[in-house]
């Protein structure tokens, strides 16, 4: 399966709430952050910078995250992002929400003929 596959594989929608999840574990720069997604899904969802930056862009228009120029661990200059309050909230309904979207889909999975 080709990266291009695998990223087709991510639900609609989900990518924005996937680096806030990323985020909240502590700001990272963009690249790091589409590595730490492939890592957390083991392989599943490979996100490149094509969808990343837009998505990073989104999300600090909407006031959810920001960014700031750090030096990186191998000192070079990147544009780090950190989880604001507001995005720490968003971030916190959309799992509440999700959680809510996979037990009904769960359950519709397991639906029998009996049902």
């Amino acid at each position: 399966m080709s990266p291009t596959d695998k990223q087709g594989g991510l639900v609609q929608g989900t990518l924005e709430m996937l680096i806030l999840k990323t985020l909240d574990l502590g700001p990272m720069h963009g690249y790091g952050i589409g590595v730490r997604i492939e890592q957390m899904s083991r392989g599943v969802f490979i996100v490149n910078a094509g969808s990343l930056f837009p998505a990073f862009r989104r999300l600090e228009r909407g006031g959810l995250i920001k960014g700031e120029w750090r030096a990186t661990e191998n000192n070079r200059r990147a544009k780090y992002y950190l989880l604001t309050s507001h995005g720490r909230a968003k971030f916190k309904q959309q799992t509440s929400d999700w959680a809510v979207q996979i037990n009904a889909i769960s359950r519709i999975l397991r639906a029998t003929s009996e049902v």
